[in-house]
């Protein structure tokens, strides 16, 4: 059975947020580039392992297979960024502030 009509579409997009291509998006999956391939082209449908894979590397799983982007939190974040506040919240402070200049030249790069 396939899953329905976009699903190959919304994985490419989300692959695209993420910044990564089929062999490294596939590989969050345990799945090969050639199966990735397959995915995106709607020739061959994910199974549950691959999707709650990607959800836990941040993958809007809701959206890939509805088309409907995951409704936030009442704190405002979904739960990718809930995820990376936790992370963030057990860092020592030197870790944080390193973090912190991660995030900011990163934002600054995409600006640009």
């Amino acid at each position: 059975m396939y899953i329905s009509d976009g699903v190959g579409d919304r994985l490419k997009e989300e692959r695209d947020r993420l910044g990564l291509n089929q062999t490294d998006f596939g590989a969050l999956g345990s799945v090969s580039r050639g199966t990735q391939k397959a995915y995106e082209q709607g020739t061959n449908s994910p199974d549950l392992r691959y999707l709650a894979a990607l959800e836990g590397a941040g993958v809007d799983v809701q959206y890939v297979l509805t088309g409907v982007k995951a409704v936030l939190s009442k704190d405002g974040i979904d739960s990718a960024e809930s995820r990376i506040l936790e992370n963030y919240r057990s860092l020592s402070e030197g870790d944080k502030a390193s973090v912190q200049r991660l995030t900011s030249a990163l934002a600054i790069s995409a600006a640009t």
